[in-house]
């Protein structure tokens, strides 16, 4: 059993909104919304620059274990507490009519527990994209979001992280081209989305069975359409993977290696509240190997198992996931999310996860007079498939897990999180808890 325990503390500078949603979220139909500046006669003042930072350190560590077997990649028994951090810049440029450049130069350091090994449902998501530990300047995101409205009603948009203050179309197409992450668009969720704010946990930030396209920091480089109206979205995404798995290095022949995504948003009331649902498909090719060539492999010539040894080009990942969210009351909602894939071809990008199911509570702390404080509990469970635990138990490794002959079984996750927020620090500290 596995108690870790995380302090988790966030600094955005005066000025800069510290968000409710998940920070790099591009502009959608989502169910939180924050009026922008208005002029005196109420009609809406845009703004042509948006200037945003923040900075989270996460401090985390676990109680001693007693394991009768490790593996390499297995979690240690004992180590000392491990430091991450992050720090971003979120620069907005209004370029034209409809257009707005994003740029978001980044610095991330320190490391996760074990080295980011040993859990599929890793307890950390501000390290799975760190590989050295020493701080590291890099490009985040660099694109062009250019929107196409279509009708005269509008909303409004408060100024945010890769937000722009100004009027929205409520109906409208937008193409976003350049470098980005697929998680700003797809898979969102008001309340378990983001490990800066909200819950930590792999398998909460995103769908853990989706194999979603990403160099080892996260981002990638493609486009995507979204169509969106008041009552539904839809959004579709075709992009780069990494050249292998896990790899730092985007493989830019697009014809042997490519993602492609696609989610349909559906928003609806239940008693009076809101609820969104989403269904998100994806579809991987690259030079994968399979687990059951890795194992024939291995079994002929007397050794581990090493699916470096069988990539072959043209193999397929597919997979599924449902995302669903509820309010509850003013204050309080519900979220859940299962998700699968495949399992037969190697894990690509993301995490060592074939199959996932998570359920969770969220709740402002209004009710306790601080209404900037926040709550949150969830668990979940994640699985591998038969192919993968072969693979596993005849030796062979993945990027993050590899034990050997185990008795494997389903990996069970719980998170309580609470969320302190000091306005006038322009910061929150957050200490969690795992098992």
């Amino acid at each position: 059993m596995l108690l870790a325990g995380s302090a988790r503390a966030q600094v955005t500078p005066p000025g800069t909104a510290t968000p409710t949603t998940p920070p790099p979220a591009a502009p959608s139909q989502e169910p939180i919304r924050q009026p922008s500046a208005t002029t005196q006669s109420g009609r809406v003042q845009p703004r042509n620059w948006s200037l945003h930072f923040q900075q989270t350190l996460i401090d985390q560590w676990h109680n001693d274990l007693r394991t009768p077997y490790a593996g390499t990649y297995s979690l240690a028994d004992r180590e000392s507490a491990k430091l991450s951090f992050t720090s971003t810049l979120f620069i907005g440029r209004r370029l034209w009519k409809g257009a707005v450049l994003y740029f978001n130069p980044e610095v991330a350091g320190g490391s996760g527990l074990s080295g980011a090994r040993g859990i599929a449902g890793f307890p950390n998501g501000e390290t799975f994209r760190i590989g050295d530990p020493s701080p590291n300047l890099y490009l985040a995101r660099l694109y062009l979001r250019q929107t196409f409205a279509l009708g005269a009603d509008t909303d409004v948009d408060e100024d945010d992280l890769n937000q722009l203050a100004g009027p929205r179309p409520r109906r409208y197409f937008a193409v976003n081209l350049g470098k980005l992450s697929v998680a700003d668009f797809f898979d969102q969720n008001s309340y378990s989305h983001d490990p800066r704010t909200q819950f930590m946990n792999w398998s909460l930030m995103s769908a853990g069975a989706w194999d979603y396209a990403a160099n080892t920091r996260g981002y990638t480089v493609g486009g995507v359409l979204e169509y969106v109206t008041p009552a539904f979205a839809l959004r579709v995404a075709s992009t780069l993977l990494p050249t292998y798995a896990n790899d730092p290095t985007l493989n830019f022949h697009y014809g042997t290696a490519h993602a492609e995504t696609v989610e349909l948003t559906k928003t609806y009331r239940l008693g009076g509240r809101q609820g969104t649902v989403r269904a998100l498909g994806f579809r991987n090719v690259a030079a994968m190997a399979t687990y059951r060539s890795a194992v024939a492999l291995g079994q002929a010539t007397g050794t581990a198992p090493d699916v470096e040894a069988v990539r072959r080009a043209g193999h397929t990942k597919v997979g599924f996931g449902l995302n669903a969210e509820q309010t509850l009351t003013s204050n309080v909602g519900v979220f859940t999310r299962v998700s699968y894939n495949d399992g037969r071809n190697e894990t690509w990008a993301f995490t060592e996860i074939d199959q996932s199911a998570s359920l969770g509570v969220a709740s402002t702390g209004t009710r306790w007079h601080r209404p900037d404080d926040r709550l949150g509990a969830a668990v979940v469970v994640n699985g591998i498939s038969t192919e993968h635990r072969a693979y596993l138990a005849a030796g062979g490794y993945g990027f993050i897990i590899g034990d050997g002959a185990l008795d494997y079984g389903l990996e069970q996750v719980g998170e309580v999180y609470y969320s302190l927020s000091l306005p006038r620090y322009h910061a929150s500290i957050s200490p969690s808890a795992h098992h």
